[in-house]
This record gives structure tokens, C-alpha cells and sequence, in this order.
């Protein structure tokens, strides 16, 4: 069943609600768990880019290691709709292993840059910045008392650094050069 009718009202319920309380759709927790939605399916389109590419990271492809975070990022949906799951802590370190890899790849970083060196590169500044706008919502949903565990939100604060590191790693592999922005 695609719909219920339920939520015509304007209200929805999460797995933990008490007494199956319905929370209004614009409590701060739906904010999250649509912009959660939102980078999955974005995460989802730089998937099928890089499918096409021969971009490793270390020994793992980089369409893997994007499927990887997107298996994480329903993980982080189930915890804040109360399901009792979060995110394991070896995710977040794992994160930071991969950013070092390729922070390891690439010559050092001294300055902004403007998007778009590349289409793959692209994709991933566009994942990057829904990556951090979607830790601010977690983290006002958490502020509006939803629980969501300190490796999730590590997870959460870690995941727009991987993005930066693969839309830059995406460029340098392809031999783009990205441009600075000139500030005029």
C-alpha cells in the first residue's frame, strides 16, 4: 500500500510514540528524517556516476563506498523514528580511514573552490551540502528531544568531509583542474 490516508490531517506517528501519540508533520524530526531522504536519494545518483568510473578508494570502489553510507543513512532514519538502532561506531571511524585515504591521494587543499570541475565532482558538492544541512536538522531534532546516539551524530558531522574528499578525489583522478573562485 503506497498511501494510508492517515496523515491527511497533517499529523504522523513515529515507531517509539507513546500510546500512538501523532506528532505534527512539522515537528522538527520529519525536517530530519526528509532531509536524511533527500541526501539518499542524492547519494543515489552519484552511485550511478561513479558505477561507470574505475574511482577506487583504497581497495573499494567508490560507488561501493557511496552505497555503504546510504545503508548507514537508513540506519540514522530508523533511529530517529525511534526504532532502536543507531549507527555503530566503527561507521564513523571508518569514515574518517576513507577521508584520510584520499586526503593522503590528493596535493594539499589551500583554498575553496567552485563546483562543478567535473560532473561526478558536481554530484558530490551537491551531496556535501545536503550532507550538512541535514546534520542541522538531526541535531534540532535532537534539540526538540529525539535521541539519537553519539557515533550517529558523528556519522552525521563526518559524512560532509567524505563528500568534499571524493568530489576533489573525482576531479584529480579525471585531471580537472578545479577552479578557485576569484572573490571579485
Amino acid at each position: 500500500m503506497l498511501y494510508t490516508g492517515k496523515g491527511d490531517s497533517g499529523t504522523t506517528k513515529l515507531f517509539n510514540t507513546p500510546s500512538g501519540e501523532r506528532l505534527p508533520k512539522t515537528h522538527p524530526v520529519f525536517e530530519a528524517l526528509g532531509t536524511v531522504d533527500e541526501l539518499v536519494a542524492q547519494l543515489g545518483l552519484l552511485k550511478v556516476g561513479l558505477r561507470s568510473t574505475d574511482l577506487m578508494i583504497g581497495e573499494v570502489r567508490a560507488d561501493i563506498v557511496t552505497h555503504n553510507v546510504q545503508e548507514a543513512l537508513f540506519t540514522l532514519q530508523a533511529e530517529l523514528a525511534g526504532a532502536g538502532m543507531s549507527i555503530a561506531e566503527e561507521r564513523v571511524t571508518e569514515l574518517g580511514a576513507l577521508v584520510d585515504e584520499i586526503e593522503n591521494l590528493l596535493p594539499p587543499i589551500k583554498t575553496f573552490f567552485i563546483a562543478g570541475a567535473t560532473e561526478l565532482s558536481a554530484q558530490a558538492d551537491v551531496c556535501r551540502t545536503i550532507s550538512r544541512r541535514m546534520e542541522r536538522t538531526v541535531l534540532h531534532a535532537v534539540s526538540a528531544g529525539i535521541k539519537v546516539s553519539p557515533a550517529s551524530l558523528a556519522y552525521a558531522n563526518r559524512l560532509s568531509s567524505l563528500l568534499y574528499a571524493i568530489a576533489r578525489f573525482s576531479s584529480y583522478s579525471a585531471g580537472v583542474d578545479e577552479a578557485p573562485p576569484s572573490y571579485t
